[in-house]
């Protein structure tokens, strides 16, 4: 019998997503009204969008594998 892998939604994707959407139009924004305070929150939040998603599908890849050890540590 074949087992299903667990589906695990990785949040940190769309999260940062969005996060990079966000600074963005806050970046063309604030500049459209030479707001450098918030453009200065923008670009921090733009930047800050990729690495969240990084380290977010590292801890799911992570979990996967010790589902998968904890799985072949009962098969024995």
């Amino acid at each position: 019998m074949e087992t299903k892998k667990k589906l695990r939604c990785p949040l940190g994707v769309p999260g940062g997503i969005v996060a990079a959407l966000i600074g963005l139009s806050g970046i063309v924004c604030s500049l459209m009204h030479s707001d450098w305070h918030g453009f200065a929150i923008s670009l921090a939040l733009f930047l800050l969008a990729g690495p969240f998603v990084r380290i977010t599908m590292m801890v799911h890849a992570a979990n996967d594998r010790l589902d998968e050890l904890e799985r072949k540590n009962k098969a024995e």
